[in-house]
């Protein structure tokens, strides 16, 4: 959510009289009702009303994105499904003739940008059950963005935001500071200070070629994959922006890169992935590069965003094990 003092639990009560007094804003039943689902960079809200009608309100982070940015990512996601890569959710036109809405209520000291999009039914893979499959689909559905992203003439004054090592590590990162994060301890920071500077070390050699680099979902996790009765959908591309391609694999372990499974599903992400596009071994040989630098940005994503639930269950432990896994990546990681 947004950096700012208010109690989050305050914020939130503006944030649903922002939902509620906003819904007036789109053609829906006047019955309508929003309640909120989720809080992470942005909030989002299940929109119900009788007659069955459902659909997602986002409600964007303040100063995170501008307009210019939203309108980027919904041309995306609209030319992706037009040109039938994924199935991605519309998005719907509000009474003004415009996609992207704004509003401010009282208790909020700036106006919020917000986007309705449509309802998909389906639920994320269980990721207590064998996720091979899902992982497979994973990185088929990854390739097939980025040879679109590739492809695409991008609208003019295209703007996202950057995933590589300055956003993560650079004084302007788009998540703060990793030694900001709770329990980054002396001996944390020791450890993890030598994995920041092998990153940069092997990705910088890596390089940003474009058949290596460029327009990323970011957060294709399995949380972002709903199956449903109309197939599989891809849903949430707030994160998009420029990046490396093997970034949306680390993206996809998010929270779970110490899960014992990981070589495994690694290995079937790559076989979906290599059913559209080729890696080479050099490739390859960084995934575990990314799966590192991604680990780093979340760390300073728990550390920028502690006032929300999900920040807080993971912040005890998750320091420590980034240690523990960056030590082991060092190992078998020259520079």
């Amino acid at each position: 959510m947004a950096q700012t003092d208010m109690p989050l639990a305050e914020l939130l009560t503006h944030l649903d009289r922002l939902a509620q007094h906003s819904l007036a804003l789109w053609d829906m039943p006047p019955n309508a009702h929003a309640r909120l689902i989720n809080v992470s960079e942005n909030a989002t809200y299940l929109v119900e009303a009788d007659g069955g009608y459902k659909a997602i309100l986002r409600v964007h982070r303040e100063q995170y994105h501008t307009r210019r940015a939203i309108e980027c990512e919904l041309a995306w996601i609209a030319a992706l499904k037009e040109a039938r890569a994924v199935v991605t959710p519309d998005s719907y036109t509000g009474k003004n003739g415009q996609v992207i809405q704004e509003g401010q209520v009282d208790g909020l000291k700036v106006p919020r940008f917000m986007v309705l999009f449509e309802f998909v039914e389906g639920a994320q893979p269980d990721e207590t059950g064998d996720l091979e499959g899902p992982f497979e689909e994973l990185g088929e559905t990854a390739a097939l963005t980025h040879e679109h992203s590739k492809a695409w003439p991008r609208p003019e004054k295209f703007e996202r935001l950057e995933w590589n090592t300055e956003t993560v590590f650079g004084r302007a990162a788009n998540w703060g500071n990793w030694r900001d994060a709770p329990n980054v301890t002396p001996d944390v920071a020791k450890v993890l200070e030598a994995v920041e500077t092998r990153i940069c070390e092997r990705l910088d050699a890596f390089g940003t070629r474009d058949d290596r680099y460029g327009l990323i979902h970011a957060d294709m996790r399995l949380a972002n994959l709903l199956i449903g009765p109309n197939g599989t959908r891809l849903i949430d591309f707030d994160d998009c922006g420029f990046g490396w391609f093997l970034y949306d694999f680390a993206t996809g372990i998010s929270f779970m890169e110490d899960d014992p499974r990981v070589p495994a599903l690694k290995a079937a992400w790559v076989r979906g992935y290599e059913k559209v596009r080729p890696l080479g071994e050099a490739e390859k040989a960084e995934i575990d590069t990314f799966v590192m630098l991604r680990r780093m940005a979340l760390l300073a994503w728990i550390g920028s965003h502690i006032e929300a639930p999900e920040p807080q269950a993971l912040a005890p432990d998750f320091a420590r094990v980034t240690a523990e896994l960056g030590a082991e990546w060092l190992a078998k990681s020259p520079a």
